[in-house]
C-alpha cells in the first residue's frame, strides 16, 4: 500500500499495535500488540518479521544500556527480555491492583529512568477488548534499582511520554481527558514539576503515543482521529498528517540518520472498512528525530 509520503511496511494485523522503538545496532524495529500479547521485530534490511508471545498484555518497550536486552512493560510488571534467546527476567516493579489495573504507555527519560503510566484494565484475559474508564491511573518513575515512585494520580488513560531536545520539558497525556500536559523536567534529579496544559481539546480523536523531533516539535498520534498532529513547542498546530487508517497509536523516529517516522496502529471497524488498521507505517518527514534514551541497568 502506498499513500503519498506514507507506506505500509508491515501488515501485522495488530488489534492494538503500540510501543514502537528503533534498535539502531540491529537495524530493526520492535513493537507490541497489546491485545494479542506479543512483540514484533522487523529487520528492515531483509524485511523479516518475527514475533514472540507472552502470557499477558505487552504495553511498552525501551532500549537499555545492554544492547541485547530490552526493558518490557507487561500489563502487570516490568521484565528484562533478551530476544536472542527469549530469556525473561522480572525486574522488580509490579503494579498494585493488577488485573483490575494495567500498565500502558512508557518511555525512558534522558537520565536513564523509565516512566510508565497505568490505567483501568481494558483487556480481558483472552485479549478481547474490555471497557476503559475512570481516573484510577498513576504515573510512575522506575529507577535502575527497580525502585518506583508515583508522580501523578487521577489519570484516565496514560499516554504520551516525551522529553524536549534540551531535556528541560516533559510531556505527558491523558487520553480520556483529551489533554497533553507539559512539565518542567530536572535532568539532574530526574523529576518533574509545574504541570500545565500543553495541547487540549483537539476535536479529532484522542491523544495516544507521541515522539519528539530534533526541532522540539511533538508528533502526536490521534486514536480515532485518522491523523498525526505535529505540535510546536508553544502548543500550536504546525501540521496535520492524514493517515489511511482510523487509529494511529504511537510513533518513533528511526532508520538512517533518524530520518523516517514509524507509526503503529490499531484495528478499526469490525466491518473491514479500515482494512490496513493494525499495520506498521513509514513516513518520510522533512525533519530528523532524536535518539531514544536507554534505560540504565546499573
Amino acid at each position: 500500500m502506498v499513500v503519498p509520503g506514507i507506506n505500509c511496511i508491515a501488515e501485522a494485523g495488530d488489534l492494538c499495535g503500540e510501543g514502537v522503538v528503533w534498535h539502531e545496532n540491529e537495524g530493526a524495529l520492535y513493537w507490541t500488540d497489546i491485545n494479542r500479547f506479543l512483540i514484533h521485530r522487523l529487520d528492515l534490511a531483509n524485511n523479516l518479521l518475527s514475533e514472540w508471545r507472552f502470557d499477558e498484555p505487552v504495553v511498552a518497550l525501551s532500549l537499555t544500556t545492554d544492547s541485547g536486552t530490552l526493558l518490557v512493560a507487561l500489563g502487570s510488571r516490568l521484565i528484562l527480555w533478551r530476544p536472542c534467546n527469549d530469556s525473561r527476567v522480572d525486574f522488580g516493579f509490579a503494579l498494585e491492583g493488577w488485573p483490575s489495573m494495567r500498565l500502558n504507555d512508557g518511555r525512558t527519560d534522558p537520565c536513564g529512568n523509565f516512566w510508565v503510566g497505568s490505567m483501568r484494565n481494558n483487556v480481558n484475559p483472552d485479549g478481547s477488548a474490555g471497557e476503559a474508564g475512570g481516573t484510577d491511573g498513576k504515573l510512575f518513575r522506575i529507577l535502575h534499582t527497580g525502585d518506583a515512585s508515583v508522580w501523578r494520580e487521577n489519570i484516565g488513560i496514560a499516554n504520551t511520554l516525551c522529553w524536549s531536545p534540551d531535556s528541560t520539558t516533559f510531556y505527558f497525556g491523558d487520553s480520556l481527558a483529551n489533554v497533553i500536559y507539559s512539565y518542567d523536567f530536572d535532568a539532574e534529579r530526574g523529576s518533574i514539576a509545574n504541570e500545565r496544559p500543553f495541547f487540549a481539546g483537539f476535536e479529532r480523536g484522542m491523544p495516544d503515543g507521541s515522539c519528539i523531533d530534533s526541532e522540539g516539535f511533538l508528533w502526536n498520534c490521534r486514536y480515532g482521529g485518522s491523523c498525526i498532529v505535529r505540535i510546536a513547542p508553544d502548543g500550536g498546530i504546525n501540521r496535520i498528517i492524514e493517515m489511511p487508517i482510523t487509529n494511529p497509536t504511537t510513533c518513533a523516529f528511526g532508520g538512517k540518520d533518524l530520518r523516517k517516522l514509524y507509526v503503529t496502529s490499531a484495528a478499526g471497524a469490525s466491518d473491514g472498512s479500515d482494512g490496513f488498521g493494525g499495520s506498521l507505517f513509514e513516513i518520510i518527514p522533512e525533519v530528523a528525530g532524536l535518539p531514544q534514551s536507554k534505560f540504565r541497568l546499573r
